[in-house]
């Protein structure tokens, strides 16, 4: 009797070493393509939950009919952030102090991520005060880069009233306008 020959249900070395060459390949196109996206996301995300705590702070301040304000807790904005009830208007100015029995804490934010830096400019260097009815102490904007490059950073710019709308980027070339209509130029101070 004759045996029937066994059909091979593998892969050749040949087709092995194709599929790896492809695989290597896509992987060389996709990973510098998906750090971009990582970094881009993180950005985002950071630069929306710092507008939440604006929006908190002003959202505070109307209604408690109280000054609300959002400050840095260290020498710069990236090392994290604090929302508290002012109540005397004697605190914004000191750094990382609340007066004991007439500040109440709201919420603390924690230091960004490293290579993240987030700089407020003109009246927003060291604090944002929201008065009772939710305006804010001036005009002026913060803006939020990833190591320290105006490409792709964000600007948040918080108007008269209190209220914060992110900056466009009308000609398309990943930096964002001011105001006057001016690109941003730096990320550490001015813009």
């Amino acid at each position: 009797m004759r045996s029937k020959p066994v059909e091979s249900l593998g892969f050749t070395l040949i087709e092995l070493m194709v599929t790896i060459a492809i695989a290597a390949i896509l992987l060389g196109v996709a990973i510098p393509n998906f750090t971009s996206v990582i970094t881009r996301s993180r950005l985002t995300a950071n630069t929306n939950e710092f507008i939440t705590s604006l929006n908190l702070a002003r959202s505070e301040a109307i209604k408690r009919g109280q000054h609300v304000v959002v400050r840095k807790t260290g020498t710069n904005w990236e090392n994290g952030w604090q929302v508290f009830v002012d109540i005397d208007r004697s605190t914004a100015a000191k750094e990382n102090v609340l007066d004991a029995g007439t500040d109440i804490e709201l919420r603390v934010y924690p230091a960004l991520p490293a290579n993240l830096t987030l700089r407020g400019n003109g009246n927003f260097v060291n604090f944002i005060r929201y008065q009772p009815n939710g305006t804010s102490n001036q005009p002026g904007s913060f803006a939020m880069c990833n190591a320290g490059s105006v490409t792709g950073a964000k600007l948040m710019i918080v108007n008269a009233v209190g209220r914060v709308r992110m900056a466009s980027d009308a000609d398309d070339d990943g930096i964002p306008e001011k105001e006057d209509g001016n690109e941003i130029t730096s990320c550490t101070s001015g813009f």
